[in-house]
């Protein structure tokens, strides 16, 4: 089977496969189809990961796909296929590990030359249209791939064969299952904590990603081990990253990362999950510290996505571009000249708070970022600046913007969803709950057959979901529940869990793979253990599991919680840098935290403490006094009573006494 000699893309759900469908290769979308046209033609497969909002995926379109030469050697000599990698990780990490596996640095756009049947054996990342930068040519690169897939067939193919069994073992294989114990979350903790860079936060050096799963590794230090050095360095290095430019002083929200060690200079895209890990990190931080800092920053990021990233009923886009007009940042920097014109006098005001930088390498115009001081004193006057932040914004909006991918992801919506409504707890804001309610909703009615999509655009679904996006909107549908105190949340968390149960667990209930067991285009089917940006889908599932097991008190669920977390432990202790959000989901198996409060649906005097507390280990249960429908038990199958307010809070199968004063409970959670 050949497919059509052209570029088959313009039908694609994903923007940023929409973005290469007037280019002059023959690109296909990763499918069956495809991989079967690579068998019958007997021809290799390039295959070129990236995504919509990646720079120097554009540098490489521009450049080479876009370019008729360049296309006419790829058209001649491969079957040519494009994936989006937020469509597709599951395609992605496989491949991005046999990058690695070579002993090559990852990154995109991930460029791979496959065998017809998909095994890798060659590859790289960007490579330019004509020899620069140290790297050879792009038509240089494939014409010496098809020399030696003439030449040399036998060789490649045997080379394909170990690379695919050696990916295969890292990312799909067994290993037996570890004890599960706070010795190893305290070591992690402190290797982790040792590579922290304490004057500029962050890991020591640049890039600088903010690095979701060590931070909550040095987090639940923290609360678990009471090691305050663990804490500060989180909050260190939230302060610097919230100073620096790769958070929008003028708009709200956070960049992917900062090229340089002090957060200044970003790749200025913003993706939905990066936002999502700040606003739970900040929540905790506020309510750790108490600094105006981090309410602030939430309530801007929360007001950049309700703005800027709400698609269709509600739900939320996945990223914005890097670039505009063509310039990378282009839409976020200003020189002085240009804000002294939208603000007048009022710019020496604006000055007083804020810093322009053109640090060497930077071509682009500066970079508006804070000193350490000017953060301060920018928070206690936070009210002198809405104003100005109002008038640039709205000069800003009339700039070429940047483009949206407007697709919406499953499993970082869930992400995001689940920030929202805690955020919403601890700040009082039932808006940002209802914000949250409403994508859930729209996303939980797209199922088919009471699957979930994986990916959405318009009318455009990606079926079938993966194990990730079960696992995010059942913790969504709990965070909800905490939220709202509505049980059908936590009814839908149960069917998703069902639904990850059928279509994702391995033979011997020992853990879940990433893709379903219908999903017949992929090579490998792995596990999803290894963390990115975010923690990996393993660590979400166990996390799940046992807050759904929390909240149930079904006992049999938390022994398979604990089962699939003992497994995974032992799959994580071979690279637990590479898999911290294993170890911080076993942490929170070990010792589960469930909080039962009874208390006046009017005037509640103990709800809000909890809610002021939060705790990312603590499910919250409450329940109106008086009640007597959906009473939640505690350990051991006892029904609270519920003539009187009274709060219980539960590690495993123990129950402290009950507190009923709430300045007692403030010192309880604070202490936990």
């Amino acid at each position: 089977m050949t497919l059509p000699a052209q570029n088959l893309l313009a039908d694609e759900a994903s923007p940023y496969l929409q973005q290469h469908s007037g280019n002059p290769v023959h690109w296909r979308a990763w499918s069956p189809a495809s991989l079967e046209e690579a068998r019958t033609l007997d021809r290799p497969i390039l295959l070129s990961v990236g995504y919509a909002a990646c720079h120097w995926c554009h540098v490489m379109a521009h450049e080479s796909f876009e370019n008729d030469d360049v296309a006419a050697v790829m058209n001649r000599l491969f079957v040519n296929i494009k994936v989006d990698r937020e469509e597709r990780p599951d395609i992605d990490q496989i491949y991005m590990a046999a990058l690695s596996s070579m002993g090559e640095q990852g990154g995109w756009p991930l460029t791979m030359f496959l065998t017809p049947d998909g095994k890798p054996f060659w590859g790289g990342t960007y490579f330019p249209r004509e020899p620069r930068y140290g790297r050879p040519g792009f038509i240089q690169v494939m014409e010496a791939v098809d020399k030696a897939w003439r030449e040399k067939r036998a060789s490649l193919d045997q080379s394909a064969d170990g690379l695919t069994s050696h990916v295969e073992a890292r990312l799909s294989g067994t290993h037996a299952k570890a004890l599960l114990d706070r010795g190893t979350l305290t070591d992690l903790a402190g290797r982790v904590g040792g590579m922290v860079d304490l004057d500029l936060g962050g890991l020591r050096g640049a890039p600088k990603f903010p690095n979701a799963p060590f931070m909550l590794t040095l987090w639940l230090s923290w609360l678990r081990d009471g090691n305050a050095s663990h804490r500060d360095a989180v909050l260190v290095s939230l302060e610097q990253m919230l100073s620096g430019g790769i958070y929008d002083h003028i708009g709200g929200g956070l960049s992917r990362y900062s090229t340089d060690a002090e957060w200044l200079v970003p790749h200025f895209e913003k993706m939905l999950y990066d936002n999502a890990e700040l606003i739970r990190f900040c929540s905790w931080a506020f309510s750790a510290s108490g600094n105006d800092l981090f309410r602030v920053r939430i309530e801007d990021t929360v007001a950049w996505l309700l703005r800027e990233m709400r698609v269709d009923d509600g739900a939320f886009a996945a990223s914005l571009d890097a670039d505009s007009d063509g310039e990378e940042g282009l839409f976020y920097t200003w020189n002085r000249q240009e804000i002294e014109a939208v603000l007048g006098d009022d710019s020496a005001l604006f000055f007083k708070y804020f810093t322009l930088s053109s640090p060497h390498g930077w071509e682009g115009k500066p970079v508006i970022h804070q000193t350490r001081s000017q953060q301060a004193q920018s928070v206690l006057d936070h009210e002198k600046l809405i104003p100005l932040k109002a008038s640039l914004l709205a000069a800003r909006e009339a700039r070429v913007r940047p483009g949206l991918d407007a697709k919406t992801l499953t499993d970082w919506n869930g992400q995001m969803i689940a920030a929202l409504a805690e955020a919403g707890r601890s700040l009082a804001r039932p808006d940002w709950i209802d914000a949250a309610a409403k994508a859930f909703a729209h996303i939980s009615s797209a199922s088919r057959d009471n699957r979930l999509p994986h990916s959405m655009l318009g009318v455009r679904k990606l079926f079938p979901a993966l194990s990730s996006d079960y696992a995010a909107m059942a913790n969504a549908a709990i965070s909800l529940f905490e939220a709202s105190g509505k049980w059908s949340y936590v009814d839908q968390a149960s069917r998703f869990i069902e639904q990850l149960d059928h279509w994702h667990t391995d033979a011997a209930g020992t853990g879940y793979y990433l893709t379903a067991s219908d999903s017949t285009d992929v090579p490998i089917r792995i596990r999803g253990d290894v963390d990115e940006a975010i923690s990996s889908a393993t660590s979400q599932i166990i996390g799940a599991l046992v807050r759904l097991a929390s909240v149930t008190g079904d006992l049999d669920l938390g022994e398979r919680a604990w089962k699939i977390a003992e497994h995974a432990a032992g799959r994580a202790a071979h690279q637990a840098y590479g898999q911290a959000g294993i170890v911080n989901a076993c942490a929170l198996a070990i010792e589960p935290l469930k909080l039962v409060i009874v208390d006046s649906a009017e005037n509640p005097k103990l709800v809000p403490v909890a809610n002021r507390c939060p705790d990312p280990r603590r499910v919250d249960i409450f329940v109106a006094i008086g009640s007597e429908a959906n009473r939640p038990s505690l350990p051991g199958g006892i029904l609270p009573p519920t003539d009187k307010a009274g709060a219980w809070l539960c590690t495993g199968q123990v129950c402290l006494p009950v507190v009923t004063d709430p300045q007692e409970l403030d010192r309880l959670l604070r202490r936990q």
